[in-house]
Order: C-alpha cells, then sequence, then structure tokens
C-alpha cells in the first residue's frame, strides 16, 4: 500500500499529498511544534497549535493564519474508498493514553454522558496540549486518572458503561 495523504483545510479544502511530496517539504524545526517551511522561495512560519490524536485533527497557525487540519492516511481512504466507516464499526469503551506525558485537566466525571467529540481530559506530551476527546457518545464508567498525574503509552485514561 502507498503512503499516501488526505488533507482536508477547515473541512472546505482537500489536498492530496504522496510520501515522496512530503519528503521534498524544506521543513527545520526551530522549537518545538515550531516550525519553518520553505516552498518554492516563499518562507512559511508554522506552529501546531492542538493536536487532536484520536480524531487526526490539528490545529495550526500558518504565519498569522490558524486552520483546523484532518488528516487521514493510506489506511483511512481504504477504508473510505470502500465505503465503510472505521468510527461506526467500532464501540470504544475505554481511551488509553496515545504517548506518555503527563495529565493537565480532566473534563469528565464518573456517571456523566457525553456526545462524540466532546473533550475528556487534556494531556501534555511533548510540551504540547493534547485533546482528548470522546470517540463516541456515552456514560463515563471510570476516570482512572488524576490531575497531575505521569502516563505512559496505553495506560488506561476512561472507561465507558
Amino acid at each position: 500500500m502507498d503512503n499516501n495523504y488526505k488533507l482536508m483545510v477547515n473541512g472546505e479544502l482537500e489536498f492530496k499529498l504522496s510520501e515522496e511530496d512530503i519528503s521534498q517539504l524544506d521543513t527545520l524545526e526551530t522549537s518545538p511544534n515550531t516550525y519553518h517551511i520553505l516552498v518554492k522561495g516563499k518562507s512559511f512560519k508554522a506552529k501546531i497549535i492542538e493536536a487532536h490524536l484520536d480524531r487526526k485533527l490539528y490545529v495550526v497557525q500558518v504565519n498569522s493564519n490558524t486552520y483546523e487540519v484532518e488528516i487521514s492516511d493510506s489506511l483511512d481512504l481504504l477504508i473510505e474508498e470502500m465505503g465503510f466507516s472505521l468510527a461506526s464499526a467500532v464501540n470504544v469503551s475505554e481511551i488509553e493514553a496515545p504517548m506518555p506525558g503527563l495529565i493537565l485537566d480532566i473534563n469528565v466525571r464518573v456517571g456523566q454522558a457525553v456526545n462524540e467529540d466532546d473533550p475528556l481530559l487534556i494531556l501534555e506530551a511533548m510540551k504540547m496540549e493534547n485533546i482528548i476527546s470522546s470517540p463516541r457518545d456515552g456514560i463515563i464508567k471510570a476516570v482512572q486518572v488524576t490531575k497531575g498525574q505521569a502516563v505512559d503509552k496505553n495506560d488506561l485514561l476512561i472507561e465507558f458503561e
């Protein structure tokens, strides 16, 4: 399977990139989550403001403009092409840490009803705040972490009923 990506910007503009396209970008990380990008002699300053890893959604500031970018990889594109929806096929009952980090805030409590995409907690990793959102509608069964707690990748964070 080729490594191709589809970027949806602000829900309107669609870009398709190949692995080769990405390898040809002239980028330099100037500080954590901040990059200098050179495209056809034109300079851009880009900063990742928010990362919603569970939804592959990022809020990025380029120069003085802010964009919401949703990234689909080759597997996402194949699933979409086949007419399936990964979200509808999965009934998530647990949320695990996608990476090691520190729990900055918890937005839910046991017994609380949540809707898909509601923010559950904020995980700081690599000096970046990552909002972990609900993958589905449901009721919170257990919150397994506390504010200020350090977690490792795949640690259990939240359980759904």
